[in-house]
């Protein structure tokens, strides 16, 4: 199956177990197991209230609409045709809120900050106003990415990952909600991209001050190679955003669907599929397993590992592709083969399963670069 299906509406994809812990959904699994095209991965993040949802609504070709609780929990996914890149899914994940001080668990909103990073290849952070100080304090989860997470299974004493981790994070987009400003720098008109890029510039020196404004600012240059910005005027009066989710798109306002078509265009052309640790690109069965790996990882207490996910990855999705080109091979040859037969008959119809079964094998493997898979599969 290339796709599962149109998804009319999201499904739960990562939640809290009754101990408290993470652990990835059965039925958002099974969704992936039937997806075996690549995928193309986008998180939405942000604090609680920002209006996250909207977004994923519009990127799976909805407007407006309940579609998702404004209280997101854990991470939801919805997965649909890519509308601009044939034989590719476009997965969506929405996250759950950060930063709800009455949930009072800081630890959790930075595992699901990190597991958007780990698990996508477009990152959006959905925020409101303005990007000043303020703004990117409250980004602070990127600054403990180094703490939570691993390009290499071994790091040298002094060996700096921020070159490691700009390889394989995804891309980073910017979309702030009811922006108010004109976007200029003195006299001079500016893009939303040099408002982003002049935000981000660090101040000289060296003091504690000085250090804890420049964190933020250098992790996102250091750590997301492609960054891009939205801005975006309020949808609608101050009366009509009170019944957001029920207003028609009609009621909103024309600079605002501008702006959200903008977006979405922008995001369906330039949201590369997910890739891992050498540049292998994944499908949706690949990406349901490594979000395994790494819950599991998260689960454990262990701080997840991009290149020990890999090799986790490659073992579970070559087994089941030795497992599937076996069965493969055994329907061909009990489907083809009547006895009696001669040998050469025989013969012909192993030779031709073998191969189908091959194939198949070959489209479902993954990493198996010292042929170890094949050969097993070969032997049995």
């Amino acid at each position: 199956m290339a796709c599962g299906g149109l998804m009319s509406a999201p499904v739960c994809f990562i939640e809290n177990d009754e101990k408290g812990k993470l652990r990835v959904r059965k039925e958002a699994k099974d969704i992936l197991d039937e997806i075996n095209e690549p995928v193309v991965v986008v998180s939405v993040v942000g604090l609680y209230r920002t209006g996250k949802s909207y977004l994923m609504n519009r990127l799976a070709g909805f407007a407006l609409g309940s579609t998702i609780e404004s209280k997101t929990k854990g991470i939801w996914m919805w997965c649909v045709p890519h509308p601009n890149k044939n034989g590719h899914t476009l997965v969506l994940l929405d996250t759950e809120g950060l930063g709800d001080v009455e949930k009072g668990d800081e630890k959790h909103d930075t595992w699901i900050f990190c597991l958007a990073v780990l698990l996508s290849s477009s990152l959006v952070y959905n925020s409101l106003g303005v990007i000043d100080n303020t703004a990117l304090e409250k980004l602070h989860y990127v600054t403990e990415l180094t703490e939570n997470i691993r390009v290499k299974a071994k790091v040298g004493q002094h060996e700096d990952e921020s070159a490691d981790f700009m390889r394989v994070f995804p891309s980073f987009v910017w979309a702030i909600r009811d922006f108010t400003l004109e976007l200029k720098r003195g006299d001079k008109l500016i893009t939303s991209d040099e408002y982003l890029e002049g935000a981000l510039k660090r101040k000289p020196g060296s003091s504690p001050l000085t250090v804890q404004y420049n964190l933020p600012r250098s992790c996102l240059r250091q750590f997301f190679a492609v960054r891009k910005c939205f801005v975006f005027p309020r949808p609608a009066s101050t009366q009509n955003m009170r019944r957001m989710e029920q207003l028609t798109e009609k009621e909103l306002e024309s600079e605002f669907l501008e702006q959200a078509n903008t977006f979405c265009c922008y995001i369906y052309n330039n949201a590369e599929p997910k890739t891992v640790t050498g540049g292998r690109t994944i499908t949706g069965t690949a990406l349901g397993n490594l979000a395994e790996v790494y819950v599991e990882a998260i689960r454990s207490g262990n701080v997840p590992c991009l290149e020990n996910a890999v090799v986790s990855l490659a073992k579970i999705q070559n087994v089941r592709a030795v497992e599937e080109a076996l069965q493969l091979y055994m329907i061909e040859m009990l489907s083809m083969a009547q006895l009696p037969m001669r040998p050469e008959e025989l013969s012909d119809i192993h030779t031709d399963a073998e191969k189908k079964a091959i194939e198949v094998f070959i489209t479902m493997s993954f990493n198996d670069n010292d042929q170890t898979y094949h050969q097993e599969l070969m032997v049995k």
